[in-house]
């Protein structure tokens, strides 16, 4: 099969002929994970890593909600705020209490190997080649029920828009490729005007990992950007790999930027944790070394910080498919502060600063897992909230929202950006259920549920 792969080029492969391929992989290879909790914390057991012809691939088919809604905690309750989204993939809370829903997909990417296809078609298969809508909608609550009364497109003609930041009346957009500045007066329901780059951002042709992930400064003077790897493990080479997997810091004056941290494989959200004023990122790691290999994570972000991609992963753990390797910035590695397990896919994180919630939330972090899509059992498919104290996690990961998987494990969702509403609900972008669900309290905007 080597030799087959290896003739086959860049040539299109029909779809059976991918799954032919990928059902081959799988013969003598160990997909089963262990449990996921031995991977949750500050010191995650770390198997040794095995390596696939094909990676396994087990994906979770996409059934819908239905009637059914989110699973929540005793003393919570989950509903709809609205539905009917196409992708709905991060959210914003102005200051006014609107939110915005950036619904969007990644741009078409090219194929150069087979592994490209079978990539393509693990997406589509789980949910995630949607229609691309390129556009922000607005909702706003005017009665203060928990149910938006206006809904309007407040963006439009976007390229694969991902992170959203609001600095006075600047309003910026990190579309795939650049940071656009939008001019915004309290109140508007929609934007016509004309943007202003402020800055390119890495983007195609390739464009492995689209999203770009976005986040003002408390004095509104610096923006900090999240932009992922172009491959899984440079399979696309370094070249491709310039000003990826790092977290950019761009001067809003000038548009001028430099790399805060680096090695982040894929930093697909941004933070400011309130008590010690730091950042705070997670980070999808790589694939295609085991279902339990290797853990995604959530970690304070030091200035000039290395984290390993693609060379070494949680630290200093050598990854042997990088040739040559750098051991001057292996012996620099910094490992991450918080494991979150392998595969889950964090794709949103909220520092929770609300007085909806119980109080034992406030502090500590709920952090969306979009879920696995090569390992069993599924990992990940749910909403987790990771306790604070001192500025630093100090507990488990407690399961907040859950049942994206019904009892088949099929999908009925997959959560992605996570933000807090102005009284303190949760709101969790579902872009598998083209929904936007709020948590919130029971003994508030009950009459939601009726």
């Amino acid at each position: 099969m080597m030799r087959a792969l290896k003739s086959a080029g860049s040539a299109k492969l029909p779809r059976l002929a991918v799954l032919l391929v990928a059902v081959a992989g799988l013969a003598g290879c160990d997909e089963n994970g262990g449990d996921p909790k031995t991977q949750i914390g500050a010191n995650p057991v770390l198997p040794e890593l095995q390596q696939f012809l094909i990676p396994p691939i087990r994906i979770a088919k996409v059934v819908g909600w239905g009637k059914d809604t989110p699973t929540v905690p005793q003393g919570l309750q989950a509903h709809a705020l609205a539905t009917g989204f196409e992708h709905p993939r991060s959210l914003y809370v102005l200051p006014n209490g609107d939110v915005l829903v950036v619904e969007s997909n990644g741009p078409k990417a090219p194929i150069n190997r087979p592994k490209d296809i079978i990539t393509g078609w693990v997406q589509w298969f789980a949910g995630a080649k949607a229609k691309d809508a390129n556009r922000i909608t607005l909702l706003r609550d005017t009665n203060g029920d928990g149910i938006p009364e206006v809904r309007t497109v407040f963006l439009d003609h976007l390229n694969s828009p991902f992170g959203v930041a609001l600095v006075g009346q600047d309003l910026y957009v990190a579309n795939t490729d650049a940071i656009v500045r939008y001019p915004y007066q309290e109140g508007q329901t929609s934007i016509t005007a004309p943007g202003t780059k402020l800055t390119d951002l890495p983007g195609g042709p390739i464009d492995h990992h689209w999203t770009k992930s976005l986040l003002a400064s408390a004095d509104g003077t610096k923006l900090y950007v999240g932009v992922g790897s172009n491959s899984n493990i440079t399979e696309n080479g370094i070249g491709a790999e310039y000003e990826r997997a790092a977290i950019w810091e761009v001067d809003r004056a000038s548009g001028a930027h430099r790399i805060f941290a680096s090695g982040t494989r894929n930093p697909t959200g941004l933070a400011w944790e309130p008590e010690s004023g730091k950042l705070w990122a997670i980070v999808n790691e790589r694939d295609e070394i085991g279902p339990d290999l290797v853990p995604d994570y959530l970690t304070s972000v030091r200035d000039g910080g290395f984290y390993g991609w693609p060379y070494s992963y949680y630290g200093q753990h050598l990854d042997p498919r990088v040739q040559p390797q750098r051991p001057d910035l292996v012996a620099t590695a910094i490992a991450p502060d918080y494991a979150l397990s392998s595969h889950v896919a964090p794709l949103g994180v909220a520092m929770y600063a609300g007085a909806d919630l119980p109080a034992s939330y406030r502090g500590g972090a709920f952090v969306s897992e979009h879920g696995s899509w090569d390992r069993s059992p599924f990992s990940g498919y749910k909403v987790v909230f990771v306790p604070f104290s001192g500025g630093r996690p100090s507990g488990p990961a407690q399961d907040i929202v859950t049942g994206f998987l019904d009892a088949n494990n099929q999908a009925r969702g997959r959560p992605v950006g996570l933000a807090v509403d102005r009284t303190g609900g949760l709101l969790i972008a579902d872009d598998v259920g083209n929904t936007v669900w709020r948590v919130s309290s029971n003994n508030a905007h009950s009459a939601s549920n009726n």
